[in-house]
């Protein structure tokens, strides 16, 4: 009995023992700087939190609204808790398995059996019974860590749900703020073609005047109507696109479609400098490569559990309870006391193949997985690369358009004078009223880019998480 003990004890020592290697962080290699950014600031190593970065409150109420009632959130939700309960389950696989029986049975011999003379001689009776109460343990010793793979494998898989949940959450916070801010652009727009319209009215109430004291000519009429029909086919098409966004932000804040509440900040929209100075090293922030990166571990712990199969199992057995054939000496101690316990070893033969086999496939899913994982951070990089010249290169067509605009501005008001007095001719007003008007547009849609273009980069730099 002390040399079992004795080998017992050998074997747990051994638990230390891997037959696979750790995971370690694959080397990316990223650059010193994003491209088309200027140096890193010290000051710009973090991203604002979430509620300050935005700073309409308005949408920080619909913001609050979609991460509470948002589906696809509520369904990454789930697949945390799902999560939680399976790595619950793996870390019980430390200890062994604990079965309590209770069994009574009651069997007759034949008479002419070996048996039956038996009973017959020593108990005098063929009807034997049986009672049994016992307790039964079974105790896989971990030898070469595949409990532990198995631990880390789940582990990794909940923290991989968890960023794959957080990188959901910046994703519906970037669309709920684009969505929110192209609604006033199409608020501006809609203005802007209301305007357009009365300005095109104006020029048919002046064609027609001109038109019966002989100043001006049937075409000069129907031009001028034209225009303003086209101006009237825009309002319509802007008020679809206004109900069809504000359809789907109630989508994204799991609501039915219903109108949206809103309106223009009276100071700064966000708390971010759009024109950079960011470190490489808020890459690590992105909830997608954090997600990368757990399903790179949890391949790598699948690898070692294929690992561990190909190598003996030693399980170790025993039970203990009282037992006997009358019940009126059932719970007599220690006459119905028995116990056994037993160790062996088990190691895997004829399936030794089909073992390496899953190894070999698991070992392809880890070099996937972290081919997966550099993927992402090479992404990660572009995003935010993009979102900075965008950034940058939207200021710079923004200030054009904008000064284009308020050169046609200025025009319009005296080519309607002038159209006013006869001393410019129809084509030269419908066109100057066409033109401010695209301008106009033109700016709205600039800006409105811009806003997308600066939530962008803060999604882009990670979205905040720390």
């Amino acid at each position: 009995m002390k040399a079992f003990y004795s080998i017992v004890l050998v074997f747990v020592l051994l638990t230390a023992c891997r037959v696979s290697k750790d995971f370690k962080r694959p080397d990316t290699q990223t650059p010193r700087q994003f491209r088309n950014d200027q140096p890193a600031d010290s000051s710009l190593a973090t991203l604002p939190h979430l509620r300050d970065f935005f700073a309409n409150p308005l949408l920080q109420a619909l913001i609050d609204t979609a991460l509470t009632s948002n589906n696809d959130l509520r369904i990454a939700i789930k697949n945390i808790e799902y999560a939680q309960t399976t790595l619950r389950q793996v870390k019980l696989n430390y200890l062994p398995d604990l079965n309590a029986q209770l069994q009574v049975s009651r069997n007759r011999t034949a008479r002419n059996s070996f048996a039956g003379l038996g009973n017959e001689a020593f108990i005098g009776t063929l009807n034997v019974s049986d009672f049994s109460l016992n307790m039964g343990l079974n105790w896989e010793i971990d030898l070469w860590g595949r409990v532990r793979r198995q631990k880390e494998q789940a582990l990794s898989d909940l923290l991989q749900n968890e960023a794959i949940k957080r990188g959901v959450q910046t994703r519906l916070v970037a669309d709920v703020a684009s969505g929110f801010y192209n609604l006033l652009m199409l608020d501006e727009q809609l203005k802007i073609a209301v305007h357009s319209q009365e300005l095109s009215d104006s020029t048919v109430r002046i064609t027609n005047i001109q038109y019966r004291v002989g100043e001006a000519t049937q075409l000069a009429i129907q031009q001028a109507k034209a225009q303003l029909e086209a101006t009237k086919q825009l309002i319509p098409q802007i008020q679809q696109s206004i109900i069809q966004q504000e359809n789907a932000l109630s989508l994204l804040c799991g609501q039915y479609a219903k109108g949206i509440l809103r309106q223009v900040h009276t100071g700064p929209e966000f708390t971010i400098n759009p024109k950079g100075g960011y470190e490489v090293s808020l890459l690590a922030a992105r909830p997608d490569i954090h997600a990368a990166e757990y399903a790179l571990r949890s391949a790598n712990a699948r690898l070692g559990i294929a690992q561990t199969a190909l190598y003996p199992r030693l399980l170790i057995t025993a039970q203990s309870g009282l037992t006997s054939f009358q019940a009126s000496n059932w719970l007599s101690v220690p006459g119905s006391f028995f116990w056994n316990i037993a160790g062996g070893l088990t190691q895997p033969i004829f399936q030794r193949r089909q073992l390496r086999t899953q190894v070999e496939q698991a070992r392809i899913d880890q070099e996937r997985a972290a081919i997966t994982f550099q993927q992402a951070v090479l992404t990660g990089y572009m995003e935010v690369s993009n979102a900075l010249v965008a950034n940058q290169k939207l200021e710079e067509q923004i200030a054009s358009a904008t000064n284009r605009r308020q050169a046609l501005e200025e025009g319009i008001g005296s080519t309607e004078l002038l159209f006013k007095n006869g001393m410019a001719n129809y084509l030269e007003i419908i066109t100057a009223q066409s033109n401010y008007l695209q301008s106009r547009l033109a700016v709205t849609q600039l800006e409105r880019e811009k806003a997308s273009a600066t939530i962008e980069l803060y999604r882009a730099l990670g979205g905040g998480w720390r």
